[in-house]
């Protein structure tokens, strides 16, 4: 009897551990977006945006721009060194999932912000 409670146990443990939830997703790709602006691949950031491929030539490049800029500023405290995953939560009602992720700068200090996002086609998308 304890040798199938046991087996039980580990064919649950098997069956919830392998597939990620949705919120993992989720924090991933925001991560994986964030992790792309700060590297300066501004262009891999936009496409992770929804409705990326439907933006205008000249809106595209502003947002690049503005990007490239919003990088900049961050010298002001030693730039953003690495991204991290807080947490993640789904809005049933809205839609969406909105991503925690923490922005750790050279000079020791935080910034906790929130990413929605949206799965589309099957892909994660900030919103």
């Amino acid at each position: 009897m304890r040798k199938l409670i046991y087996l039980a146990l580990i064919a649950l443990c098997v069956i919830a551990c392998s597939e990620p939830s949705k919120e993992e997703l989720a924090a991933l790709a925001a991560k994986g977006y964030y992790q792309h602006l700060i590297e300066g691949d501004y262009a891999h950031f936009v496409e992770g945006r929804l409705m990326a491929d439907s933006l205008p030539d000249d809106y595209r490049a502003q947002l690049m721009e503005s990007y490239k800029q919003f990088i900049a500023q961050q010298q002001v405290r030693k730039g953003i060194q690495e991204v991290r995953i807080s947490r993640a939560f789904t809005d049933s009602t809205l839609q969406y999932t909105s991503v925690l992720l923490m922005l750790c700068y050279g000079d020791s200090t935080t910034e906790e912000v929130v990413v929605p996002m949206v799965e589309r086609e099957g892909r994660w998308m900030m919103k």
